[in-house]
């Protein structure tokens, strides 16, 4: 079946939203394409948090504005309706004289939630809505779970050997992966707002948990020490990155780039984890161990991707073993170097 015109619009404008992946959040990553006549007039996303919207970026760079009114504007999101750190959208559309206007979603924030859609039909504008949604929702999957779950979206991810092994005896760090899959790794690290370790890793790998073999900004350090027993020589504990730490000991949030976060005993853990990271604004983590935190993620049906590089030339025998993938959906599998890439969805 042949595309429709606003499907290829549409699918243009996505394009130009993924281009703020890692750069947006809280904020979903927008894309907007201006089209008069079957020409694309103007084009622009949401380049970083803060910054102007898609729709702004789009209709700045139209060179003739007397052509507004006359085009259809193609925008993967709702323009927004309320005023935050820019005015609204909606607003800006109907001012610029804009009067037939597609989206592929709906905004599911509750300041918007429609409002930005009323606001353009009591302007009198001709208004379709759902063009490739199912794209837009994977697009903004971390947004909508955010708003529709009350918690980040949770991102799984471990390296094991060919016999599923994580670490050495007595939690010896060993080199699993390829520079390939190390290079991937930190990439993904660029595209979540946070990333989150147990103690043990914490305690035996000494992790950075940053963004040292890609480009981009460093993630929120998380890290769960229930009775602060790690030292504090640690790399997550050197305040160069913003690190929070969940504890049931005490709460702290007066140094900078490091705060202690107190939970209660009587209550699980991770609910309460994703509760605060909720109400921080934090759209996505990346969990990257151990086997006891991601095993927990798993059992308690917490996460929505995986990711697991298996080193099919790489055996230990004996140590800590991976954590068992019995609870996702086999998506994909594809070759990086020495390794196998296993991609999984939540069921």
């Amino acid at each position: 079946m042949m595309a429709s015109t606003d499907d290829l619009y549409m699918r243009r404008a996505l394009e130009l939203a993924r281009l703020g992946n890692g750069y947006t959040s809280p904020n979903p990553m927008v894309g907007c394409v201006v089209v008069h006549k079957g020409q694309i007039i103007g084009e622009g996303w949401h380049r970083q948090y803060g910054g102007p919207h898609a729709e702004v970026n789009a209709i700045a760079s139209v060179e003739d504005k007397s052509l507004l009114p006359k085009s259809r504007v193609y925008v993967t999101l709702e323009p927004c309706s309320h005023y935050g750190k820019t005015p609204p959208c909606a607003d800006l559309l109907i001012n610029s004289g804009v009067r037939d206007v597609v989206i592929c979603n709906t905004d599911p924030n509750p300041l918007v939630a429609g409002r930005g859609i009323k606001k353009l039909f009591d302007a009198g504008a001709q208004v379709k809505v759902g063009v490739l949604e199912q794209e837009g929702f994977e697009v903004n999957k971390r947004f909508f779970t955010f708003h529709s779950e009350k918690r980040p979206y949770i991102f799984l991810k471990w390296a094991e050997t060919a016999d599923g092994f994580i670490a050495g005896v007595n939690y010896k760090q060993e080199q699993i992966s390829g520079a390939p899959a190390k290079r991937l790794a930190h990439k993904w690290r660029t595209e979540e707002q946070a990333i989150m370790v147990g103690s043990r890793t914490a305690l035996y790998d000494n992790p950075q948990l940053s963004t040292r073999f890609w480009s981009g900004k460093n993630p929120l350090r998380i890290v769960i020490d229930k009775q602060l027993l790690l030292p504090a020589h640690l790399y997550l504990f050197d305040r160069k990155q913003p690190t929070v730490v969940y504890n049931s000991q005490k709460q702290e949030e007066a140094h900078a780039n490091l705060h202690y976060v107190q939970l209660s005993e009587q209550e699980p853990f991770l609910p309460q984890i994703m509760q605060d990271l909720h109400k921080r604004n934090i759209l996505s983590v990346m969990v990257e161990g151990g086997t006891f935190l991601l095993e927990s993620m798993l059992q308690a049906n917490l996460w929505d991707e995986a990711h697991v590089f298996k080193n099919t030339s790489k055996a230990l025998s004996t140590g800590i073993k991976a954590p068992a993938m019995v609870y996702g959906q086999l998506q994909n599998v594809q070759n990086l170097g020495s390794d196998l890439l296993f991609h999984y969805l939540s069921c």
